[in-house]
């Protein structure tokens, strides 16, 4: 028969362990947060990726939800790679008041335009919408979320013109709007984004056009695409020595003309880009010097004269120098 002492130490460990169980088992989602995850469920009819959305299981657990450790609010929501979700983004997804990540990604039935309902996610920090069919304009409200450092509204059919409001928003430093369908210049207001550093720009494959806007050269850029657009001008704005951190200029297939004679570059640039424009005067010496040099294309242009010699030049071949008005020299023929 069992000692008393043994007898505690029984329904010590019985009740510690209860205890365990019971905290083990708790849900730790909030219920507010866990009605509107399944209102969003409901809104693209119960596609299989919510599979794992069962009011028996924890809804910090669920695929696709991440909960902060401390809160157990959920401050990520990503919906991505499906083709059985359809329909709008549903106006739920306003109603995660502590969402800092929100991404519906490569989503070809998701259509309709972006929710108003956004504009109450005030700590919302990455909105990606990418590769999806959502239509209408790039909503005013986005300079609503002052926290926004990563907008991605890339390849959808999103139509108007670029916000010149987006230059608010004093913490973006990554703005991807490329294959959409817009329409208008780029904001002189863009300008405003002088303060940011790393700052990357892609509006390649759209409809825009008109100059780039001088207030542009006092950006310190990452990244500029601007390819396959009606841009025309002067686009040496964005050049420049002394922008060290620019990495990629991509400017091909547009209408800029300017002369190239004595624009110059940060020894940071790996890839030039600008094929296809009206683009004259000859290639800068200062070209051949760019350690950093990967890829390079400036043919279908204006441009006359030797190819300078030295660097990275000659490494590329005869096509990205075709159909200029006279550039000679390797690895073109000789003047």
């Amino acid at each position: 028969m069992p000692s008393s002492r043994n007898q505690m130490s029984l329904i010590s460990i019985t009740i510690f362990l209860l205890l365990l169980s019971s905290t083990l088992s708790a849900e730790k989602c909030h219920p507010d947060d866990k009605k509107t995850l399944f209102k969003i469920k409901k809104a693209f009819n119960n596609a299989y990726i919510f599979a794992s959305w069962t009011n028996d299981t924890d809804c910090c657990q669920w695929y696709m939800v991440k909960c902060d450790r401390v809160t157990h609010r959920i401050y990520s929501l990503t919906v991505d790679k499906d083709d059985k979700v359809s329909g709008p983004i549903p106006d739920a997804v306003g109603d995660l008041p502590y969402l800092e990540i929100l991404r519906f990604i490569r989503l070809p039935k998701v259509i309709g335009p972006i929710p108003h309902a956004i504009s109450k996610l005030k700590n919302l920090t990455n909105l990606w919408l990418s590769h999806n069919n959502l239509t209408g304009p790039i909503p005013d409200f986005f300079s609503q979320l002052p926290k926004l450092t990563w907008i991605d509204l890339s390849v959808n059919k999103l139509t108007g013109p670029i916000p010149p409001s987006l230059s608010s928003l004093h913490k973006l430093n990554l703005l991807i709007l490329e294959r959409n369908q817009l329409q208008g210049p780029i904001p002189e207001s863009f300008g405003e984004f002088k303060n940011i550093p790393n700052f990357y720009l892609r509006l390649a494959k759209n409809q825009l056009s008109g100059p780039i806007p001088r207030s542009l050269g006092a950006i310190s850029f990452m990244g500029i695409d601007f390819s396959r657009n009606m841009f025309t001008g002067d686009a040496s704005v964005i050049f420049g020595k002394n922008k060290e951190g620019l990495l990629w200029i991509d400017i091909s297939r547009n209408k800029f003309s300017f002369d190239f004679t004595k624009v110059r570059f940060p020894k940071s640039l790996s890839n030039l880009l600008m094929s296809h424009n009206q683009i004259y005067g000859s290639l800068p010496p200062a070209l051949g010097k760019l350690p950093m040099l990967q890829f390079f294309n400036v043919s279908y242009n204006r441009l006359c004269g030797n190819i300078p010699t030295g660097g990275q030049l000659q490494q590329f071949d005869q096509y990205s120098y075709a159909h200029n008005k006279c550039l000679c020299g390797s690895p073109l023929p000789p003047c």
